[in-house]
């Protein structure tokens, strides 16, 4: 075994020696055969080569990595699902602590609680608790990390109607910077409790997360699909609609370019449309009528219907693959206003390929019910998160997609509340992240103090500490 040299360290070969004897998983370093792939991120705009990664099988092994980190003065990153929109599941000269070894995933159905390790996706999760007629509320990707979503915050198809993921959050175990482990919940270390919910993965290692569960067996789900001409007259009726829509819906609106897919037809393949994806808790009729303002409006194709909430869950996965070209912009908008709705029906239909999309969520309902300072999670008030994603397979083409989408967010911008879901944002600087959580902002600089004067964790949305 070699020596492994950065930018700013030499490892020895016998300091990477005694870490491979201190952990069970693997540890991998530039040298090995597998370093390549196990570098790779989601996006494959991130090219990034770590000074070595450890494999995690177990909390002990998170341990030995971190402190590990600690002696050699590395900065320390955490991959779980390796979704992350910066790609900052990896990084340059630093340790990588993968977690994708760890995603056991167990449920407990009489108290509907629900214990996930820190590598599992949102797809092994909804594959245990399905057979009991529960979810966690997150996302609409299945294959996106447990932990990078819920430590930003996390919404999904259920959270009108149960709140952020966040929210149904009961207790964290966590690798602290000094490498102590800890659990936080709300009557122990109840600080970092608060932090930990939206702040990101500034505070430490998340090895396991205890949700409780919600009930959602069999929904309603599918996709509504019109006309460019019509985005307009839909983002007004999206916009009027959402205040008192059924919490059973999740629902948003979106700009695409329609996919080649056997569900279309062909007359309506490549062509950029306007569509509404919604998910209903409850039966095909009672969707239909509560969508009845959508429906009036006449869609060019629809598609869904009555099936578990896990295969609905899973059900874009196959148009968001890894080993893409991404590039996200995002926004919270706390009311969706005429100039906002002009600058999106002129940007929105302009959408380059079949993987780039514009998605509006709504963010209202159960969300709204907590105060925006009983989480590090800010922004309550937003009704709105905006969201322009761009991709593509040939990376020569990404700097007109990548111009396209900061036209777009320039344009429309001004007519947002500032500040975003970071977990949507590329890498954009302190001011943005201060941005968005606002009055926030001081205490989590404070508990990141405590348990992170040094920055260990700093391969992230970064609260820098004080």
């Amino acid at each position: 075994m070699t020596a492994v040299t950065t930018m700013n360290h030499r490892i020895t070969s016998e300091a990477i020696d005694a870490l491979r004897a201190a952990v069970r998983g693997a540890v991998v370093t530039p040298d090995d055969a597998g370093f390549d792939k196990a570098r790779t991120v989601y996006n494959a705009m991130i090219d990034k080569r770590p000074a070595l990664i450890v494999q995690a099988v177990d909390a002990a092994d998170v341990i030995a990595g971190v402190k590990f980190a600690a002696e050699h003065d590395l900065p320390i990153c955490v991959r779980g699902g390796g979704h992350n929109a910066a790609g900052l599941g990896t990084c340059d000269d630093g340790i990588v602590i993968d977690l994708g070894r760890m995603n056991a995933v167990r449920v407990n159905p009489q108290t509907q609680r629900v214990v996930v390790e820190g590598g599992a996706t949102w797809g092994d999760v909804d594959h245990a608790t399905q057979p009991f007629g529960l979810a966690v509320p997150a996302g609409i990707i299945s294959t996106t990390g447990v932990g990078g979503l819920t430590l930003g915050g996390g919404f999904g198809y259920l959270s009108r109607g149960y709140g952020l993921t966040i929210d149904n959050l009961v207790a964290t175990d966590l690798v602290l910077a000094d490498g102590s482990f800890v659990t936080a919940s709300e009557s122990e270390n109840a600080d970092l409790f608060w932090a930990i919910r939206g702040g990101g993965g500034n505070f430490g290692v998340a090895t396991a997360f205890e949700f409780m569960a919600q009930k959602a067996g069999t929904v309603t789900g599918g996709v509504f699909f019109y006309e460019i001409d019509k985005a307009a007259e839909l983002m007004r009726i999206y916009r009027d609609f959402i205040d008192d829509a059924p919490r059973e819906l999740g629902i948003f609106f979106g700009f695409l370019m329609t996919p080649p897919a056997p569900f279309l037809p062909e007359e309506l393949h490549l062509k950029n449309m306007a569509k509404i994806v919604f998910c209903y808790r409850g039966p095909e009729a009672e969707a239909r009528t509560v969508l009845e303002p959508f429906l009036k409006v006449g869609p060019a194709a629809e598609v869904g219907g009555e099936m578990p909430f896990a295969m609905w869950n899973a059900m874009f996965d196959a148009l968001f693959p890894p080993g893409r070209q991404d590039y996200w912009k995002a926004d919270f908008l706390t009311e969706l206003s005429d100039e906002a709705i002009e600058v999106n029906t002129k940007f929105g239909p302009k959408m380059p390929n079949p993987s780039s999309v514009m998605h509006l969520y709504s963010v209202n309902g159960a969300i709204q019910e907590v105060a925006p300072e009983a989480t590090a999670y800010n922004r309550r008030d937003a009704k709105f998160a905006w969201v322009v994603l761009v991709t593509d397979d040939d990376a020569s083409r990404m700097t007109d997609h990548i111009d396209f989408a900061r036209d777009y967010w320039d344009a429309q911008h001004p007519f947002t509340a500032g500040g975003a879901y970071l977990n949507m944002t590329m890498d954009e600087g302190t001011d943005r992240v201060k941005d968005s959580y606002r009055d926030n902002y001081p205490r989590l600089q404070a508990i990141k103090t405590q348990v992170d004067p040094d920055n260990r964790f700093r391969i992230n949305q970064n609260i820098a500490p004080k």
